[in-house]
């Protein structure tokens, strides 16, 4: 299942300062199979992660140890993510 965490910045200096060991924790779900997409938005107040996983309870797990998200930098919304194949089956 997939699930989109919104991560909007609320501390602009500590998400600087944490960006680094975001992108890595990141970078490494991503490897693992664990993040299927991930970025900015082009307002630079936030980004959005897509999550793979198996549960609510995992996904929550992998969105709340973010850095962004432990060290305060960022809030998270998460949500389940019905994702449908497109063309769109009317």
């Amino acid at each position: 299942m997939l699930y989109v965490a919104m991560l909007p910045i609320v501390d602009q200096e500590l998400n600087a300062r944490v960006r680094p060991a975001h992108l890595e924790y990141i970078n490494t779900l991503f490897l693992q199979g664990k993040v299927t997409m991930a970025g900015p938005f082009t307002d630079k107040r936030g980004g959005m992660v897509i999550y793979q996983a198996d549960s609510w309870e995992e996904a929550l797990k992998l969105a709340e140890a973010d850095p962004a998200v432990t060290e305060g930098a960022r809030e998270l919304e998460l949500r389940e993510w019905g994702a449908l194949t497109l063309p769109f089956q009317t």
